[in-house]
């Protein structure tokens, strides 16, 4: 009887001595466990630069964040600025398309050799394959090089570099959109907004004068300087179609 309660007090005093540790607090003596603090290890990580579209609303923002790069474009390489600005803001839908929010992808050029990243969006078929940039600039530079390099572009640049409307012709005819209508919608988008004067702005072209002659219009003399009626009338504050021979009009180059 003895050693059994000799091996029970034993058993009582080690357990007791294995409890756990409590701390008392002076103000109100209620025991509180103690913790144990984890100190967190701080980590050198690398941020990612990202590069964010900017905010555009409408054709005029577009113009105003892509002109700059659109004439560099054409210092560069010789494509007209207004020709690249009309195919950004057509072919990207003014940077609000898919391919120019996920991909910055702004003239829907297609992977073809391409080894760089990759988009997959229905076009003509389904889930076509599409280049794919990090930053919206780098997009017009590949789309110099895509027209400078490719053959079937070469006779684009014989023509006069201010010469948007056979630029709009000719990318047709070389095959870079199937729209028919493709020419017009360049055209109409660089008259209407007078994308012309990015083309002017890096050949330093001025305004000259023009007397008008027999048998002049507006609509021969607009074709004969490769200007937009409308631009000539602006330019020239008329308030209608009817010319007096002689009469001087002021020309952009």
């Amino acid at each position: 009887m003895k050693k059994l309660l000799l091996y029970l007090a034993i058993i009582f005093f080690t357990y007791s001595c294995g409890s756990k540790r409590v701390i008392y607090n002076n103000q109100n003596d209620k025991p509180q466990k103690e913790k144990k603090v984890k100190r967190s290890k701080s980590k050198n990580k690398k941020v990612k630069k990202v590069v964010l579209a900017p905010r555009i609303s409408n054709i005029e923002d577009y113009v105003k964040v892509y002109s700059e790069i659109a004439m560099d474009e054409m210092i560069q390489f010789g494509i007209p600025a207004s020709i690249t600005l009309s195919q950004g803001i057509l072919e990207s839908g003014i940077g609000k398309g898919r391919l120019a929010v996920e991909a910055n992808n702004h003239f829907g050029i297609k992977c073809h050799d391409w080894n760089g990243k990759k988009i997959y969006h229905d076009d003509d078929e389904e889930q076509e394959c599409f280049r794919k940039y990090d930053n919206p600039e780098y997009s017009y530079r590949d789309h110099s090089l895509f027209l400078s390099n490719r053959g079937r572009y070469s006779f684009l640049f014989d023509l006069e570099r201010d010469n948007y409307k056979q630029w709009a012709k000719g990318l047709k005819k070389a095959g870079y959109a199937t729209d028919p209508k493709y020419p017009q919608k360049l055209i109409d988008l660089i008259e209407r907004y007078e994308l012309y004067k990015y083309d002017n702005i890096v050949l330093k072209k001025k305004n000259k004068k023009y007397k008008v002659r027999r048998g002049d219009t507006l609509y021969s003399i607009s074709e004969k300087f490769n200007m937009p009626v409308e631009a000539l009338v602006k330019l020239n504050n008329l308030n209608g179609d009817i010319l007096k021979v002689g009469q001087t009009l002021m020309i952009k180059k």
